[in-house]
């Protein structure tokens, strides 16, 4: 399971790219690509899921970087921030147009530059509307693994943000990528509620009420004052229990109608 944020780079210079690609890889981020100029950002854009888009704006070819991300932004919503030496006021009030996250100039600060890819992600999960997207095959679905210890996030507002297939948790000081259909359990543990997925655990300081209400998807269904499950992801069950992979969990006599109700809604 890639768990990572998505990001990709336009920038036209070599060695600044591939130092920004060092920096974020070394953070935790998945650099998808770094393109050079508009026509190769729009590949890169139509081949892979991006979760964000780093852009310069004086770069090759006949579009520059705010065109070019209009361009991408005719294909699909996504953040945008911009990296770049220009600060003019003709230039900042282009770059307005696409509405972006942060505008920030050359050279960047990478604590900054991580603070705002933050926000950036954050504001953006918190649109309203936000059309679907059909993440490319190699995302679907992978291979199950063994859940190991939970990561466990600190209190806070705003530490689970959903995106179409796709929930951010809130680690540590970055937001973790997990795709809903990895999602096997969530189990309520005195103050926290406990993400088990195909591959690891998260933990949230939060209630699994709240967590239900947050990811708001008739996918998972609660089955036990302690226990949610994703729906899809149930192998057998029975008038006490119900197994999903690896895991097995208790159906509570009080949840059963809903959890039956569910599984001929589907």
């Amino acid at each position: 399971m890639d768990d990572s944020i998505n990001i990709l780079i336009v920038e036209d210079e070599a060695i600044l790219a591939m130092a920004l690609c060092d920096s974020l890889e070394a953070e935790g981020y998945c650099v998808v690509g770094m393109a050079s100029n508009g026509a190769k950002a729009v590949d890169l854009f139509r081949r892979n899921q991006v979760d964000l888009l780093l852009c310069d704006i004086n770069i090759r070819g006949d579009l520059d970087g705010i065109e070019t991300a209009h361009q991408l932004l005719r294909i699909r919503p996504v953040p945008i921030i911009y990296l770049t030496a220009f600060s003019d006021p003709d230039t900042v009030e282009r770059a307005k147009q696409t509405a972006p996250a942060a505008y920030m100039t050359k050279p960047h600060n990478l604590l900054n530059l991580r603070i705002a890819i933050d926000v950036a992600i954050h504001n953006f999960a918190r649109q309203p509307q936000l059309p679907q997207r059909t993440p490319p095959p190699e995302e679907a679905q992978s291979a199950e693994k063994k859940p190991d210890t939970p990561e466990r996030d600190p209190p806070g507002r705003d530490t689970i943000l959903k995106i179409d297939d796709y929930v951010f948790v809130k680690q540590g000081f970055q937001f973790v990528k997990i795709s809903l259909a990895d999602i096997l359990v969530l189990e309520a543990e005195d103050t926290y509620t406990t993400f088990v997925t195909t591959a690891k655990k998260y933990a949230l300081r939060q209630s699994l009420s709240a967590v239900l209400e947050r990811l708001n998807h008739p996918r998972f269904v609660r089955v036990h004052r302690s226990y949610a499950v994703n729906i899809n992801r149930v192998d057998t069950f029975d008038d006490h229990g119900i197994t999903l992979g690896s895991q097995s969990v208790p159906l509570g006599k009080n949840y059963k109608d809903e959890f039956m109700r569910r599984l001929q809604v589907r």
